[in-house]
């Protein structure tokens, strides 16, 4: 009888133990929520842009399809050419869109009327140095380019604007804990988790422009501005009970 009361007690006794290594690895979400603050903060930096990309291409019409496509592929490789010439590398110059489509003429009563063919070629351009894009973009206009799509500003290498983004976003959030700690009465015990999320949206000119087939008199003026970096942070703080 004594021995199986030992035996039972030493099976409660391993049951207790194990319940209390269980509860020491328990997550600490179980343990302290009570006690947290969830928080988000970000960090913004100005940066002045170094790289554009182009939009740009030619449209061309025809009566038959073939006609078309071989009139528009005659003055873009014009184009592309005069890209060249102006100093832009055959790898930042890439294919974007090729259509060919019929053209109708719709009419009431009437079964609609095919009148020709669009061609449409569109490429990207990327450009390195700013000081020339608008040079560059009246060069492929003069060459035969008939609309400019848009005009995306950029950085060829974003890591120092985001990283001085990341400590701004950080200083951002441990202010606001210590903000919220200070009005609950609860200090800061420590950080338990810290998370990111980036947005860097640089400003576009996305509305299409018809360019004359005209010699150009003044340089088409563009201004980069500034680009704005974010960084946004989130994290779980622990505050004493």
């Amino acid at each position: 009888m004594k021995r199986f009361l030992s035996a039972a007690a030493l099976a409660f006794a391993v049951v207790i133990t194990a319940a209390q290594v269980a509860f020491a690895q328990v997550p600490s979400d179980a343990r302290f929520a009570a006690t947290t603050l969830n928080l988000s903060a970000y960090g913004d930096v100005k940066a002045a842009p170094d790289m554009a990309t182009i939009t740009l291409g030619v449209q061309t019409e025809a009566a038959t399809a073939a006609l078309a496509l071989a009139a528009n592929a005659e003055q873009m490789n014009r184009v592309m050419a005069a890209l060249k010439r102006d100093g832009i590398a055959e790898r930042d110059i890439r294919t974007a869109q090729l259509n060919v489509n019929p053209k109708y003429v719709y009419e009431q009563n009437q079964p609609p009327r095919l009148t020709g063919y669009d061609a449409s070629n569109q490429v990207t351009v990327t450009v390195h140095d700013l000081k020339r894009l608008g040079q560059t973009v009246d060069a492929a206009v003069g060459a035969g380019a008939t609309n400019v799509n848009s005009v995306a500003f950029g950085l060829s290498d974003p890591t120092a604007a985001q990283d001085a983004a990341r400590l701004a976003a950080v200083r951002a959030l441990q202010a606001k804990a210590e903000l919220y700690a200070r009005a609950l009465g609860h200090p800061v015990v420590r950080l338990v988790s810290l998370s990111e999320g980036a947005s860097f949206a640089p400003p576009v000119i996305t509305e299409p422009v018809m360019v004359a087939q005209s010699r150009m008199v003044q340089p088409t003026p563009v201004s980069p501005g500034e680009l704005q970096v974010r960084i946004q942070v989130s994290g779980v703080y622990e505050l004493a009970r």
